[in-house]
């Protein structure tokens, strides 16, 4: 019971370490929200100046400002959105830690998380440290050798028992009284074998044997289902950190893209061969994977983080060993 309530401790401070950096991140995710609408608010913003400017010499039809003043509105709408959520993931962030909330800021990795190899013996060799160090794995195993131990308790109960039995005792009594002293002594030992046959019971010491057997079962049952679902769960987060580091890539490369994609715009705009409504595209697609990397970078680490908990080797080390912040940011 002893070994079971620290392994309870140990999963329930993984658990708190691993939500610690699930809000932590998202947090981090929030604030890059909220900067990336800020900006694109801005450069529509300039964008709707500029079109009604146009309009104003007669080089550009009064479509371009309604639609620039259009998808203004929508962005204040999400600007203000993205303000209460990062409140929000601000206070969750706070409630996790005890730490004050104003001022609580959270960053995303400078730099990528190296992911395991890409070979099956790698994920073997997790699901095997998930096998031999899972709290829940290692709880489940002890609940059973608990099990165990009931019903061999009870089973011996119920069969015949030889016991070697000894008893040695000395008595001594003296005294006075009206017709003299006296003085008494009796010694006896005993050695022998005693043997103890249950006859009857009621039915009793049957049935808790057979009910601590059952319990043995369940127990052991409940290990072999742990063991799959952890096996499971490793494999997921495995995958999870191949195709996560995939896409952290491919969506870094088309954030290049977009931002190239958003300058030619803009200077086709300047020259005439690209439309307001151009630009806003071009805008929204910037924001929206500069959005998506952010998130894509986020997953990467959890799922880092999700591994390291299955394989019960989360602590502080993994965790700095994830945060990498940009230069000059507050830990």
């Amino acid at each position: 019971q002893a070994d079971s309530t620290e392994l309870q401790w140990q999963a329930a401070q993984q658990a708190l370490m691993l939500r610690t950096a699930q809000r932590y991140f998202e947090l981090a995710v929030a604030q890059e929200s909220l900067q990336v609408l800020q900006r694109q608010y801005e450069a529509v913003q300039q964008a709707a100046a500029e079109a009604q400017d146009r309009f104003a010499l007669g080089a550009a039809p009064i479509t371009a400002t309604h639609e620039a003043r259009a998808r203004q509105g929508a962005l204040r709408a999400q600007v203000l959105a993205a303000q209460v959520a990062l409140d929000l993931r601000r206070r969750e962030l706070a409630d996790s830690t005890g730490l004050p909330m104003d001022g609580l800021q959270a960053h995303l990795p400078a730099a990528l998380v190296p992911e395991p190899a890409r070979t099956q013996a790698a994920l073997a060799h997790w699901q095997a440290q998930a096998q031999d160090g899972n709290p829940q794995i290692r709880l489940q195993q002890l609940a059973a050798d608990i099990a165990q131990a009931e019903a061999d308790k009870h089973r011996r109960s119920a069969a015949p028992t030889v016991d070697l039995v000894a008893q040695a005792g000395d008595e001594r009594l003296r005294g006075s009284g009206d017709h003299g002293s006296a003085r008494n002594r009796s010694v006896n030992a005993m050695v022998g074998v005693q043997l103890s046959v249950p006859l009857y019971t009621g039915g009793w010491r049957g049935a808790k044997e057979a009910e601590s057997l059952r319990r043995w079962d369940q127990a052991r049952a409940q290990v072999e289902a742990t063991r799959s679902q952890v096996d499971r769960d490793v494999h997921a987060a495995w995958l999870g950190l191949q195709v996560g580091a995939e896409r952290v890539q491919a969506l870094g490369q088309a954030l290049q893209a977009s931002e190239a994609r958003l300058d030619a715009t803009r200077t086709g705009l300047e020259v005439g061969h690209r439309t307001v409504l151009d630009l806003l595209n071009a805008e929204n697609d910037t924001a929206a994977t500069r959005l998506s990397l952010a998130q894509a970078r986020s997953s990467l680490v959890l799922e880092r983080l999700r591994l390291a908990a299955l394989a019960g080797q989360l602590d502080e080390a993994a965790l700095r060993s994830v945060q990498s912040p940009t230069p000059g940011a507050a830990q």
